[in-house]
This record gives C-alpha cells, sequence and structure tokens, in this order.
C-alpha cells in the first residue's frame, strides 16, 4: 500500500542514515522501524520527570530588575564614548 508520511527532521535523517549504512531501501527501513515499534510487548519508552525541588528565596531583589538593567545599559553606552 502507498501512502504519505509526514516524519520530523531528526527521524527521517536517522532512518535515511540506517538505509545507507545496511545498504537497505529507506522503504524496508521504515517499515521494520513500525514492525518494531508496533510488537507487542515492545516496552513504551519511559520517560524522566525531574522531581521539583525548593530554590529558596531570591538573592536579588527583582523588582527593580529593569531599572538596574537600564542603569547598566546607560552606564556601558557612556563607557563606550571615552
Amino acid at each position: 500500500m502507498r501512502t504519505t508520511l509526514t516524519l520530523d527532521d531528526d527521524l527521517a535523517v536517522l532512518l535515511r542514515r540506517r538505509a545507507r549504512e545496511s545498504g537497505r531501501p529507506f522503504r524496508d527501513v521504515v517499515n521494520d522501524a513500525l514492525r518494531t515499534g508496533l510488537a507487542e510487548g515492545a516496552a513504551p519508552r519511559q520517560v524522566e520527570v525531574p522531581e521539583p525541588r525548593r530554590l529558596g528565596r531570591p538573592r536579588v531583589d527583582l523588582t527593580q530588575a529593569l531599572s538596574l538593567a537600564a542603569s547598566l545599559d546607560d552606564q556601558g553606552i557612556l563607557g563606550q564614548g571615552r
């Protein structure tokens, strides 16, 4: 059966590389990869989720961050004029 399939770029690169290295047609490599992934008993890929943790109190008062950034930018511009 012929069908159109859109692959993510990174996956297409891996499949083309495997086809080139094995000397097999791209179509055969894609079919084998799908069969392997769909085989009964194939373990689903586990995603590791990190445990959240507290980072403590901020060490910098961010309420004045914009004015601090503007002040530093002004100092940089004035310093370049020398």
